[in-house]
């Protein structure tokens, strides 16, 4: 007998039976998509559908119609139901085909799915992602998310100048990985989410608010962990193409193309190609990008899998100010708050704010080789070796003398002849590039053994990066050669050859990291113990070749890192959870080097090797319900800091360098609400919030003296945010509303200073198409982006210790300083065709 049972045929699953067969079938998936799990058949309630325990990696899906074909089917082919004598052998094998739509099983239009680890977690899945802009990175699809608050510069998300913080954490506290392998940057921790894959490519983003896995390759973690996950390559050959056009004379393309299973090996892969560009949605600029994403995938035996996956990125961005708030009450979105559309050495800035000398370049590559491994006994061997290479440019506009400059401290006797010089001047492009390679592995060895699952794993880290700053002289029509900036051509140089250098620092950082741990799962699985240590050994070796600097600058940490956990299935459809997970970093790089002015030979900032590492102990305590119809959570979390690592940036001889400072100890508590239905009448709703309460613990010392910051409230920490979204999709119309909320901001520790609370709302219309000939549904889609049009502030850039003058504790008076912030994007629409092939 075979019963096919038809939603739409995303989702496909064959269940074998050679004996009885009950009539009664509800076919329930993983939530996870195609190939993530089982389907499995069970006989429901008279009155209504049975639904799983949370624990299982099952999700209530869409009901079989198995029971009306075997009514159809007349009495001696029916199994036993209610109301029927006994079961009655089938003859021979029976085949069950069930089609169901994944999207069925997650909440809130592709913003929420049940969850099971004892820890917070929200999840972005694919149906999301594909009615969002194609041009938004990670952060943009992760914004509605509780505890995330993304400050964005461009509304179509092509400029690098974005930020995420979590739970009041920036976005240095929080590691970022695709598929087991790290991306965040080797110097200073943070993630560069235009450099990550395209959307069209993945398969889910995880974000943990407060916790990374045992076995995660990160340092940086005490704001959470976010995960990228690559979608499956197909098993029949294919493709998908798109084509998009909007605001600012934006324009996108994207090919996919899937092998299907290439001849009788069991590989299967996907490669796709993109190209973007965008002019500034204020001020004078243009963005291009360019874009590989690939993957390779091997699945053989009981679970044995592997892949070979990378992405690569080549992307030319122009440059978004970053505005005070007395030059932001001023000239807002125009005036000195954008760079100038013309070169003129005569203006108030010499020819330093021309927009092309900002032009930043960058090249990057990720690769990652993830294998899993079941072997005999229980066991299973998990490795994950990857590699990365990165270069970068991030110039600026200045000014040097043409005599009377500095090597380090060293004064040099050399006399420049450059254009663009005015009154012994010279306007000229400060080039900061950073190259920087990176390897190593991950690899652990689980034991299942009875109500025991143990790990043990190791994580060797081998980064390489340099840093310089060189000079590149101007014409008198502002143009610079080479915007790479590498290379000693472009440079100015000295007599005796050299190069005329701002920075030159080179650090080789090793980690390792041994890790052990167990899951204990008793009452059939109801109840869930977890413990793991983990001990960290990281080794700096730095050398600043900078004269008058201290040539070495070495720094070595051995830090143990507990934690445990447990979560309690109450009842099917209620669970609670608690974790408690300790974190450690290290300052960014910038922090262990001197830095000294070309113009003067004065100390710009003193480097030191005494840093002091951060370290965090956070504790969450939650609860969920999931039911056939509702999934929801609310999590109560605090953490304990201290040397809490703050990133700013600083202007670095006219290059915008990032950099940390050390805050002291910090406290933060707070809550997470989530909560969204699964389709009905083809609508989905999703609600977010989230409010923090976060405290500076100590004052904070500055020249000399004491900031009175006791109890005054983090940077970067909004009270309140809150998110809510409306999917609608019938199969062909689609829809997608969202807008959130973020509350007013502190920019200084002294809180004398602060950002306003903002609103942001942003819409998808589409239609899709059922097949046309080759073409598998055609989709036509609008974005709208920032509907309201709203200018706002939408986060801090660099936070100072004060904006105002202030008295210290001992009675000096600390000089105040300005922060700057990002300025959000403007409204922009963008209209995209594509079909899969």
């Amino acid at each position: 007998m075979r019963v096919r049972a038809h939603a739409r045929p995303i989702l496909m699953a064959t269940v074998v039976f050679s004996s009885a067969l009950p009539a009664p079938v509800l076919a329930q998936a993983t939530p996870g998509g195609v190939g993530s799990g089982s389907v499995t058949a069970e006989e429901p309630e008279p009155t209504k559908p049975r639904v799983p325990q949370a624990t299982s990696t099952r999700s209530p899906g869409v009901r079989s119609r198995a029971t009306e074909g075997a009514r159809k089917a007349g009495p001696s082919r029916q199994a036993t139901g209610v109301g029927h004598p006994g079961p009655v052998q089938a003859q021979g094998a029976e085949q069950i085909d069930v089609h169901a739509d994944p999207v069925a099983l997650h909440a809130g239009g592709g913003l929420l799915r049940p969850q099971d680890a004892p820890k917070a977690i929200s999840v972005v899945g694919a149906d999301f992602i594909a009615r969002q802009a194609p041009s938004a990175t990670a952060f943009d699809l992760v914004a509605l998310l509780p505890g995330a608050n993304v400050a964005s510069s461009d509304p179509l998300g092509f400029s690098p100048q974005t930020n995420i913080s979590v739970r009041g954490l920036n976005g240095d506290a929080i590691g970022y990985v695709l598929e087991g392998a790290p991306l965040n940057d080797i110097a200073y921790y943070t993630g560069y989410p235009s450099q990550f894959a395209d959307s069209e490519n993945y398969d889910s983003i995880a974000l943990q608010q407060g916790a990374a896995d045992l076995d995660s390759p990160v340092l940086n973690a005490a704001g959470g962990l976010m995960s990228l996950r690559f979608r499956t390559p197909a098993e029949k050959a294919g493709g998908m193409v798109n084509i998009s056009y909007g605001s600012y004379d934006t324009n996108r393309e994207f090919i996919r193309l899937d092998s299907g299973e290439i001849g009788k090996t069991g590989l299967r892969g996907f490669v796709s190609y993109s190209h973007g560009a965008s002019d500034n949605w204020r001020g004078p600029g243009r963005d291009v990008r360019q874009h590989v994403d690939f993957k390779l995938q091997k699945d053989w035996g009981h679970g044995n899998t592997a892949s070979l996956l990378g992405s690569w990125n080549q992307a030319i961005d122009s440059y978004y100010p970053q505005v005070s708030k007395e030059s932001w009450a001023q000239d807002g979105i125009h005036g000195a708050n954008n760079l100038a559309r013309q070169y003129d050495v005569n203006n108030e800035a010499a020819g330093t704010d021309y927009w092309r000398l900002y032009r930043q370049s960058e090249r990057t590559l990720y690769l990652a080789a993830p294998v899993e491994l079941h072997l005999t006994h229980g066991l299973t061997l998990k490795a994950t070796p990857y590699a990365q290479g990165a270069y970068g440019n991030a110039p600026g506009g200045t000014q040097i003398p043409t005599s009377g400059l500095y090597n380090g401290t060293q004064p040099l006797a050399d006399e420049l002849t450059l254009p663009s010089t005015q009154d012994g001047w010279a306007t000229v492009r400060a080039d900061y590039t950073q190259r920087s390679y990176r390897s190593g592995f991950t690899t652990a060895m689980e034991w299942k053994r009875g109500v025991n699952d143990l790990v043990l794993g190791y994580w060797y880290d081998y980064s390489d990066d340099n840093e310089k700053q060189q000079f590149t002289a101007i014409s008198d029509g502002g143009y610079a050669s080479n915007i790479w900036g590498n290379g000693g051509g472009s440079g100015i140089h000295l007599s005796d050859g050299s190069l005329l250098l701002g920075t030159n620092n080179h650090t080789v950082t090793q980690t390792n990291a041994l890790f052990l741990g167990d899951r204990l799962s008793l009452l059939h699985d109801r109840l869930l113990l977890t413990a793991g240590f983990k001990e960290v050994m990281m080794t700096r070796i730095g050398t600043n070749a900078m004269p008058g600097a201290a040539y070495h600058a070495n720094t070595n940490s051995a830090v143990p890192l507990p934690r445990l956990a447990a979560r309690f299935q109450i009842t099917p459809h209620h669970q609670v959870f608690f974790s408690a997970t300790t974190n450690f970093r290290t300052p960014a790089e910038t922090a262990l080097y001197d830095v000294f002015d070309p113009t003067s030979g004065q100390t710009e900032s003193k480097g030191t090797t005494h840093v002091k590492n951060e370290y965090s102990i956070s504790e969450e305590l939650g609860y969920r319900y999931a039911d056939d119809r509702f999934v929801g959570s609310v999590t109560l979390f605090n953490y304990n800091f201290t040397n809490r690592q703050v990133e700013t940036l600083t202007s670095q001889n006219g290059s915008f360098v990032q950099s940390t400072m050390n805050a002291g100890g910090q406290t933060s508590r707070g809550v997470d609400v989530e909560f969204g239905l699964r389709p009905w009448h083809h609508l989905s709703p999703y609600v977010s919030g989230e409010y923090l309460h976060a405290t500076i613990d100590n004052d904070i010392a500055a020249n000399g003296d004491l900031l009175p910051t006791r109890g005054k409230t983090a940077v970067r920490s909004p009270t309140l945010q809150a998110a809510a979204g409306l999917t609608y999709d019938d199969g062909h119309f689609f829809g997608t509303a969202t807008v959130k909320y973020t509350g007013h901001q502190y920019a200084t520790f002294m809180n004398d200073e602060r950002m306003s609370d903002h609103v942001t709302g942003n819409l998808a219309v589409g239609y899709r198409l059922s097949d046309v000939a080759m073409l598998h549904k055609p989709e036509f889609r609008m974005n709208f982006i920032n509907i309201s049009n709203q200018h706002y502030l939408s986060g801090v850039a660099d936070p100072t210790l004060n904006a105002k003058d202030t008295t210290g504790r001992y009675g000096t008076t600390i000089a105040g300083s300005a922060p700057d912030y990002y300025v959000g994007g403007g409204f922009a629409a963008l209209f995209t065709a594509s079909t899969g092939f």
